[in-house]
Formats: C-alpha cells, sequence, structure tokens
C-alpha cells in the first residue's frame, strides 16, 4: 500500500527482455531508504517487488501482463520514474490510499499555464471515466491528485510547482501515456451496489 506521495525520481539504468517478461534495473540512489529483496516500491505508479539490489540500483521482474497493461513496457535506459517506498504504520496519509495496480493507461492531452500553477487535462478509457469524481482522488504515474472538473472521459487536475519539480511531471508534454489508478473506494461501491442489484 502506498499513499501517491513521491519520494524521489529514480532512473531506469537498463531493461533485459526475458521471453515475454522482462527485468528491470532502477538507480534508486535519490530515495533515501533502505530496500532489500522482498520489499515493496512504488514505480510510476506500479508496485513492483525488489528482487535484488547492487548498491543503489534495485533490480525488479516484470510480467508480461504488467508490462502490457501499464507504461513500464515502453521504458528506456535514462528514463526518469516516480519512486515511492511501501506505507508502514506509523506514515502519514498525506496522499489517498494507492494499491499500486494500475488501471489503465491514460494520456496526457493539454498542459496549460495557471496562475503560478498548471492545468493538466488527461484523457483515459470510457471504461474508467465512472470512476473519476471532481474533488475526488486519482492516481497517475504514482502521483495523488484531486480532480478539479470531469467530461466523458477526460478530466482535469492543477499541479502546483512543488508537484512538477518534484515528479516525472516535470518532463511530461501533451501525447504522453500514464499509468492510472482510480480510487479504490470508488471500486468498492461499485461492486457493493452491483451486489445489491442482484
Amino acid at each position: 500500500m502506498f499513499t501517491g506521495i513521491v519520494q524521489a525520481i529514480g532512473t531506469i539504468a537498463r531493461i533485459e527482455a526475458h521471453g515475454g517478461d522482462a527485468r528491470l534495473f532502477v538507480d534508486a540512489s535519490a530515495l533515501d531508504a533502505a530496500l532489500n529483496p522482498g520489499d515493496s516500491l512504488c514505480v510510476s505508479g506500479v508496485c513492483l517487488t525488489v528482487t535484488r539490489r547492487d548498491g543503489n540500483t534495485c533490480c525488479f521482474d516484470v510480467s508480461g501482463e504488467t508490462l502490457s497493461l501499464t507504461t513500464l513496457g515502453a521504458l528506456r535506459a535514462g528514463d526518469g520514474v516516480n519512486l515511492e517506498p511501501a506505507l508502514r504504520l506509523s506514515d502519514r496519509l498525506g496522499g489517498h490510499l494507492v494499491s499500486g495496480h494500475v488501471d489503465g493507461i491514460g494520456r496526457v492531452v493539454a498542459v496549460e499555464p495557471e496562475a503560478r500553477s498548471q492545468r493538466w487535462t488527461f484523457e483515459i478509457p470510457l471504461a474508467l471515466a465512472r470512476y473519476i469524481a471532481a474533488k475526488g482522488s486519482v492516481c497517475i504515474d504514482g502521483v495523488s491528485l484531486t480532480v478539479n472538473e470531469v467530461g466523458d472521459n477526460r478530466f482535469g487536475v492543477n499541479l502546483i510547482p512543488h508537484t512538477v519539480a518534484a515528479t516525472t511531471f516535470r518532463t511530461r508534454q501533451a501525447g504522453d501515456a500514464v499509468n492510472i489508478e482510480v480510487d479504490m473506494l470508488a471500486r468498492y461501491v461499485e461492486r457493493l451496489r452491483a451486489g445489491e442489484a442482484a
């Protein structure tokens, strides 16, 4: 479990293909956390398990399904990724509860200045749109954000300068693909309502 509060930006050191799967190596030297094999790390919104650590480089085995359902399959050496270690029970919940189980891939539609902040518009699959609500939470590339407005399969958020500087949003632009995780509470509410209707 995570909070969507990115603690560092890591760098893809290399990616090795393994018969449909992949082995991902991430330079996590900017992350102030002791990671060991078996620990969970949220990598741009995807919960991955550390399988090996060589100095500041963490190794992860990534399944073919994860590669196909997230943006991890498109990463290249040198790309930046948002990093957040797993939540401890004693930690503050600064964002919202994030599982690291990506629901789908969205796309940046527009980035526009708004005072000192930026207004970002995203497009998501229609199947996910019903889970996005104004003033609700959404996790984009591992970043907990508040939804400002919703329309069909698009929604907008505001990013303050700190969020842009402290995450990979500083390198994102219109057309880029992003990992989307909807608020898990919305999914549970839908499931409960479906049970009542049956």
